[in-house]
C-alpha cells in the first residue's frame, strides 16, 4: 500500500510540474514579524534577480537565502523577505513569503503577483538551465494549484519599476517565455 501511495505521489508531482520547494523551516528562515494575506489566483508573475552572489549548491543557496532575508528584514526593516520565492542555480526553490502572502518586491503589483527572484546577478549571463527550469516549473505549479491565473501575465521587474532587474541578459531570455508582456 505504501508503495502505491508513493507511486501516486510521484505521478502527481510530475503531472503538476512542481519543482522542489524548500519551506522556510527547511532552509532555516526566520518567521515573519507581520503578514498580509493575498487573494489568489493572482494575475501577475514578476521575475527578479537578487543582484548579489549566485549559488549552485543547496548549502550555498541556504546561506544566500538567509543573507537576503536578513538584509530585507534588518536593513530594509521589512517584516519578511520581499519575494514570494527565491530560486538557486542548484535547481531548488526556496520559500519566501509563499503563495498567499503579499510581497514587497514590486510596488503597485505586490498584492496581485508572485515575485520570483533568481539568486545571483544576471546582467551579462543567464541563470543556468536548472534555475530557469525551476522558475518555469514553479509558475506551472502555481497555475496547477490555483495560486496563479492560467491567463497570467509575466513581467520582468523592470517592466513595473525603474530598475535594471532582472539583469539585461536574463531579461532578454524572460521576454521569450510564454505569457510575457512588457
Amino acid at each position: 500500500m505504501l508503495r502505491l501511495l508513493a507511486f501516486f505521489a510521484t505521478l502527481c508531482a510530475v503531472a503538476n510540474s512542481c519543482p522542489t520547494i524548500l519551506s522556510k523551516a527547511q532552509w532555516g528562515g526566520r518567521a515573519p514579524t507581520c503578514r498580509t494575506a493575498m487573494a489568489t489566483p493572482v494575475t501577475y508573475v514578476i521575475i527578479h534577480h537578487t543582484a548579489g552572489a549566485a549559488c549552485s549548491s543547496q548549502s550555498s543557496c541556504i546561506t544566500q537565502a538567509k543573507n537576503i532575508q536578513n538584509y530585507h528584514m534588518n536593513s530594509n526593516t521589512w517584516c519578511d523577505i520581499g519575494y514570494s520565492f527565491l530560486v538557486g542555480e542548484d535547481g531548488n526553490v526556496y520559500e519566501g513569503r509563499g503563495w498567499t502572502s503579499v510581497g514587497a518586491h514590486a510596488p503597485n503589483y505586490n498584492s496581485n503577483s508572485i515575485g520570483i527572484s533568481v539568486m545571483g546577478t544576471f546582467s551579462n549571463i543567464n541563470p543556468n538551465t536548472a534555475a530557469q527550469n525551476a522558475v518555469k516549473n514553479l509558475i506551472s505549479c502555481g497555475v496547477t494549484r490555483g495560486y496563479i491565473k492560467s491567463a497570467y501575465i509575466l513581467k520582468g521587474h523592470r517592466n513595473v519599476s525603474a530598475t535594471e532587474c532582472p539583469g539585461n541578459t536574463f531579461y532578454n531570455t524572460v521576454k521569450t517565455w510564454p505569457r510575457f508582456q512588457a
